[in-house]
C-alpha cells in the first residue's frame, strides 16, 4: 500500500510488500534508525495449522462443553456448534485473503488501520491485547490447581510460577521454538480428542461395554427428550459460548508474518480449520451426549472423565488432568505470542512508542514480550484480589472483544476488494481469493455482528455486552483524545513515507 500526492492510501500489487526494504529491515523515520525491528520467517506449513487448532481447542471443550449441553440439551448443542463453526470457517475466508495479500504480523489492527480507520486499528488492537492478557492470567492460575491433583500439598503459587516461566521461556527463545512447543502441545490435545472419539464410538456401538447399558447405547439419549428439552432460546445463549469457544482460530492472521511461504501455508490452514472443527467439537459432543444423560452432562466434572469411567478406563481421571493442563500451556504459550506480537505491531505502526517494536538478534520483540507478560500478570492479581469486580468486568470485556475483531476482519475484507478493482487490479492478480464474494463476506460480518447483540437476550451475559460497550467508547475516546493533545502541542513532525517493512526477514 503506498500514499498518492493527494494523500490517498492505494494499493500494491504485492498487496503491500512492494514498499518493503528487500531486507525487512526498520522502517525509515527520525530516531528509528539504530532500533532493528525485524520479525523472522520461522514457522512452517505445520507450524501454523497446529497453532490455528491449538487456540481453538482449550478447556471449554474439555471442562465446559458437559454445561453446555446440561442447558441447550444434545441436539440444540450440536446445532449450535454447527452454526458457530459456519460463522468462524467464513471470518477465516476473509482473513485468508487479507493475510495472503498482505501477510503481516499483528495483522488485525493494520487491516483495521487501513480499511476502516487509525481510530478503529487502535481499538480493535486493544480488544484484541485484552483478550488474551486475560486469559493468560486464567490460565496460570488454572495450571496451578491442576498441579494440585498430584501435589496436594504444595501451594498454587509454585505451579504458577512454573508455568509463567515455561509459557516465557518458549516465546523469549525463538519465534521456531515457540512453533515447535506450540505443535505438540497442540498435538496431545488432538491425539486425545482423537482417542475420545474412537473409543466413545465402540462404546456407542457396543463394541466395548458401558456402565449401566446391557446393551449398545446406539444414540438415544440424543433424542429421548426431544431435540430441545429446555426450548430453543437456551440454544441462542449457546452460540454466543460456541463463538467464544472458537476463538483462537484468527491466529493464523496473527502469525501470517512469521510464516514461510504464507500464500501457501494460510489457506492450507484455513481450509482445515472448519472439517478439524466439525470433527473435535461436533464428534465429542455426540459421543458425550450419547453415553451420558444430557442431565448428568458435566454438572460435577469433565464430561471425557464420565466417559472414560463409564467405559472402565483405568487412571482416567489422571489421563485427563494431564490433557487438560496441557490444554492450559498451550492457550496460555498463544495467548502471550498473540499478545506480544500485537504490542510489537502498535510500536512498529507508532501507535505506542517505537522502543516496543525492537527485537533481538533472534528476531523476538522482548520489551513487547516483558509487557505483555506483565499485563498478563495483572490480569492473575486481579483474579485473586478483585475476582467480583475489576477480573469479572475483565473477562466479560475479552469474551466479547474476539466478536467484535471479527466483525473488523470481515469489513476489511469487503473494503480490501473493493479497493483492489478500484485501482484497476482484477480479481485474478489475487493469490488468495475468498470464494463467494461478496456473500460470504456479508455473510460473516452480518452473523457476526447479530451474534454480539444477542448477547442481551442472554440475562447472564447482558453485563458482558454492557461492559464492552463503555470500553470500546472508552478506547475511542482515549485514541481521539491523544490525537487531540498531540495536535494541541504544536510539535514538528517529520513525514515518515508509508515503506513499513511488511514482510519479515527469512
Amino acid at each position: 500500500m503506498t500514499t498518492s500526492e493527494s494523500g490517498e492510501e492505494t494499493i500494491t500489487e504485492s498487496g503491500g510488500a512492494a514498499n518493503a526494504d528487500a531486507s525487512g529491515t526498520t522502517p525509515k523515520g527520525p530516531h528509528t534508525h539504530a532500533i532493528h525491528t525485524s520479525l523472522k520467517r520461522g514457522m512452517e506449513a505445520r507450524h501454523l495449522q497446529m497453532i490455528s487448532l491449538g487456540g481453538v481447542i482449550g478447556t471449554g471443550l474439555f471442562l465446559s462443553s458437559g454445561y453446555t449441553i446440561h442447558q441447550a440439551g444434545p441436539i440444540g448443542t450440536i446445532l449450535a456448534y454447527a452454526i458457530g463453526a459456519v460463522i468462524v470457517y467464513l471470518v477465516m475466508l476473509t482473513l485468508g485473503e487479507l493475510s495472503v495479500a498482505m501477510p503481516v504480523t499483528g495483522s488485525f489492527h493494520v487491516y483495521a488501520d487501513k480499511f476502516i480507520g487509525p481510530a478503529t486499528g487502535f481499538v480493535v488492537a486493544i480488544q484484541y491485547w485484552l483478550t488474551w492478557t486475560v486469559a493468560l492470567g486464567s490460565e496460570f492460575t488454572a495450571a496451578g490447581l491442576l498441579m494440585q491433583r498430584w501435589f496436594p500439598g504444595t501451594p498454587t503459587w509454585i505451579w504458577s510460577a512454573a508455568c509463567i516461566i515455561l509459557i516465557f521461556t518458549s516465546n523469549a527463545l525463538s519465534v521456531r521454538f515457540f512453533a515447535e512447543t506450540e505443535f505438540w502441545f497442540a498435538s496431545i490435545k488432538v491425539v486425545a480428542i482423537c482417542a475420545f472419539i474412537l473409543i466413545g464410538g465402540l462404546a456407542i456401538f457396543g463394541v466395548l461395554p458401558v456402565h449401566g447399558y446391557d446393551s449398545a447405547p446406539l444414540f438415544h439419549n440424543l433424542v429421548k427428550d426431544g431435540a430441545f428439552p429446555n426450548g430453543f432460546m437456551p440454544v441462542f445463549a449457546t452460540i454466543l459460548t460456541v463463538n467464544f469457544a472458537f476463538s483462537g482460530t484468527e491466529l493464523i492472521g496473527v502469525t501470517a508474518g512469521e510464516t514461510r511461504n504464507p500464500e501457501v501455508a494460510v489457506p492450507k490452514a484455513i481450509h482445515t480449520t472448519l472439517w478439524r472443527l466439525v470433527l473435535f467439537f461436533i464428534g465429542s459432543i455426540v459421543v458425550m451426549s450419547a453415553l451420558i444423560p444430557w442431565q448428568d452432562a458435566g454438572v460435577d466434572e469433565s464430561p471425557f472423565v464420565l466417559v472414560f469411567n463409564s467405559i472402565g478406563l483405568p487412571f482416567a481421571g489422571d489421563i485427563m488432568n494431564f490433557v487438560v493442563l496441557t490444554a492450559v500451556l498451550s492457550a496460555a504459550n498463544s495467548g502471550l505470542y498473540a499478545t506480544t506480537r500485537m504490542v510489537w505491531s502498535l510500536g512498529h505502526e507508532r501507535m505506542i512508542p517505537v522502543w516496543f517494536a525492537k527485537t533481538n538478534r533472534r528476531g523476538v520483540p522482548m520489551l513487547a514480550l516483558c509487557a505483555s507478560m506483565a499485563g498478563g500478570l495483572l490480569a492473575l492479581l486481579s483474579s485473586v484480589v478483585a475476582a467480583s469486580t475489576v477480573y469479572l468486568v475483565l473477562v466479560g470485556i475479552s469474551g466479547l472483544s474476539a466478536v467484535v475483531v471479527w466483525i473488523a476482519i470481515a469489513y476489511c475484507q469487503i473494503v480490501f476488494r473493493r479497493r483492489w478493482i478500484a485501482e484497476g487490479h482484477t480479481v485474478s492478480e489475487l493469490k488468495y481469493r475468498t470464494p463467494g464474494y461478496p456473500w460470504t463476506s456479508w455473510a460473516a460480518f452480518i452473523l457476526c455482528t447479530v451474534s454480539f447483540f444477542l448477547v442481551f437476550f442472554d440475562v447472564e451475559q447482558r453485563f458482558a455486552l454492557i461492559a464492552e460497550l463503555i470500553f470500546l467508547a472508552a478506547c475511542y475516546g482515549i485514541y481521539f483524545l491523544r490525537q487531540r493533545l498531540e495536535r494541541n502541542r504544536k510539535v514538528d513532525v517529520v513525514d515518515v513515507p508509508d515503506d513499513k517493512p511488511w514482510v519479515a526477514k527469512d
